[in-house]
């Protein structure tokens, strides 16, 4: 009898450390458990209250720390989301600004030039007749050396001949020397082939030479005659081309022209459309 006890309790032993028989034996482990804290937490046993709060703040920390990624990532999402649009809209307001500071220089450039224009204008055409005068823009500044001379928009298609002066708020600045149908050149009173006859404020008469560089020379004055710093040099008009009278510049120190427009720096000109009485070539 005891032998078949022996067998059984072998028996049984193998079946639970098969696979199957231990999982069956932690399954009914877990549903005794569970009766029996079922039971003792029906029947209100005091100790059973410690530790079900016990377990209950488990579950709930547990609960909270596994649910805070779902939380945390759709608000990251959103945030990232928002960044990145402001970022967008910033580099589109920036873009926008420097084109707005781009028409902004350009409104300023085209308001200084029309100032620049009316003050031409108002200047040259006081108390003269307006079919007479044309205004030109510089095209080209031909600037070597010793040669200077300006191209200008404006030719024959409107009246423009070889040899009519060419002012800059009313002050000589040089002649026409060539001419094409919608442009010409204009050789400055610097310009080492530039040569005219002009008076002093003595009534002295002279020769201004052009020397190539930036102020005119004057030659051919009265013998043993002095020249003073700042005497007014003006066109003599002798050579039937420069209106008489014309301002030109100031004498200085050593003898030079200081022209009262500096001929590096033109951008508009006039041209007088009164036909020379002499044919220049």
């Amino acid at each position: 009898m005891s032998v078949s006890r022996d067998d059984f309790s072998i028996a049984f032993r193998s079946a639970l450390l098969q696979r199957g028989g231990a999982q069956k034996f932690s399954v009914l482990s877990l549903i005794f458990l569970a009766l029996i804290i079922f039971f003792l937490d029906v029947y209100g046993v005091k100790f059973t209250k410690p530790i079900r709060g016990f377990i209950n703040d488990v579950v709930y920390r547990v609960t909270f720390l596994a649910s805070t990624p779902t939380r945390f990532f759709p608000q990251a999402g959103k945030d990232i989301s928002s960044y990145l649009s402001v970022r967008e809209e910033n580099k589109k307001l920036k873009e926008q600004l420097e084109k707005y500071k781009s028409l902004e220089l350009n409104v300023e450039f085209l308001s200084d030039e029309n100032k620049n224009l009316q003050k031409i204008l108002e200047t040259e055409y006081f108390n003269k007749n307006l079919t007479n005068i044309i205004l030109a823009k510089v095209l080209v500044d031909k600037n070597s050396p010793f040669l200077k001379s300006i191209i200008i928009n404006k030719g024959t298609r409107i009246g423009i001949l070889k040899g009519m002066p060419v002012t800059k708020d009313n002050y000589l600045v040089g002649r026409v020397v060539e001419t094409n149908y919608l442009s010409s050149r204009v050789l400055l009173l610097n310009d080492l082939n530039s040569r005219i006859p002009v008076t002093l404020d003595e009534g002295a008469q002279a020769i201004l030479s052009g020397s190539g560089g930036k102020n005119p020379n004057l030659e051919y004055l009265p013998e043993d005659y002095e020249i003073l710093e700042n005497t007014n040099v003006f066109a003599s008009g002798k050579d039937g081309i420069f209106n008489a009278g014309t301002p030109i510049g100031k004498t200085t120190e050593n003898g030079e022209v200081e022209l009262f427009v500096d001929p590096n720096q033109l951008s508009f000109v006039t041209v007088n459309l009164i036909k020379p009485t002499k044919e220049v070539f």
